[in-house]
């Protein structure tokens, strides 16, 4: 939504402060990264219409992008007292469960989920992973993963698995790159088992330094961390020593997970780089 849109939403807000155009104006903050001013909005509309499930689910939509998952469940499931069987929430809190290790919830939520909205082919994706998870992992208990402090132990044998525990239970990939594009750590497994790590960090060779310049040029400083989505994932990469960590995510994986990882897999890096040297 262009900036000229929300201008004339958040008036149209000020004149009725009643109004339900803070739903529509909170999300066009939050899809602009707006999160802070689109949690105020929101809040401020829940107070005024606190039975109102769009309110709730925006709020739950702020806090995943945040990564505050506690403030997303607890917003998901007053969607679900307010509307019996409501997609959003049921696939919001599929996808929460299914990155904290609950996997029989996620499967119970993501296939609620498909009913109410059959013809979405990523909800039919989540559920086929959700279910393969739970078949994996029947004879063990789950353990959190995503979005839960956990106890974070370098992998010595192997780079490539380096981050492969803050990645468990995702359809999900992460890679150290140095200046020229080199793979230092991590993988990037394709659907058919082949490690793309090796072709996709020569693609990326000198992405670091374009970046740089671009900033530069625009005066807007060092850059810390870029943001995209594709047809097939959601990417984030951010520099690291003196080359790029990069993680990237099937769509169906909120972006707020994803930005998460990545800072988690900075501070591993950094951790793993120190310990090498």
């Amino acid at each position: 939504m262009a900036n000229d849109d929300i201008r004339a939403l958040s008036e149209a807000l000020a004149a009725d402060p009643a109004s339900l155009v803070f739903v529509p104006l909170g999300e066009a903050l939050r899809r602009r990264g707006d999160l802070e001013v689109a949690l105020r909005v929101a809040l401020r509309g829940v107070e005024r219409h606190p039975a109102n499930p769009d309110a709730h689910d925006l709020i739950a939509r702020i806090a995943v992008d945040a990564g505050d998952l506690e403030r997303a469940v607890a917003e998901w499931e007053a969607v679900l007292r307010l509307t019996n069987g409501h997609a959003g929430a049921h696939k919001g809190l599929g996808f929460i469960c299914f990155q904290l290790g609950r996997l029989e919830d996620a499967e119970a939520h993501l296939g609620a989920a498909l009913a109410a909205n059959p013809e979405d082919g990523s909800l039919a994706a989540a559920l086929q992973t959700a279910r393969a998870a739970l078949a994996e992992t029947a004879d063990r208990p789950a353990r959190p993963t995503l979005g839960l402090p956990i106890e974070m132990q370098r992998p010595d044998a192997d780079a490539g698995a380096l981050f492969d525990d803050l990645l468990e239970g995702q359809r999900s990939a992460a890679m150290l790159l140095d200046a020229d594009g080199l793979v230092l750590a991590g993988r990037y497994v394709s659907a058919d088992g082949r490690d793309l790590a090796a072709i996709i960090g020569a693609q990326l060779s000198g992405v670091s330094d374009e970046a740089g310049r671009a900033m530069r040029h625009l005066g807007l400083g060092n850059w810390r961390q870029i943001v995209f989505e594709t047809e097939a994932a959601s990417v984030a990469m951010a520099p690291s020593q003196e080359g790029v960590l990069l993680v990237a995510a099937a769509r169906p994986i909120p972006l707020g997970f994803v930005r998460r990882v990545l800072e988690r897999a900075l501070e591993r890096a950094a951790e793993w780089m120190g310990d090498a040297r």
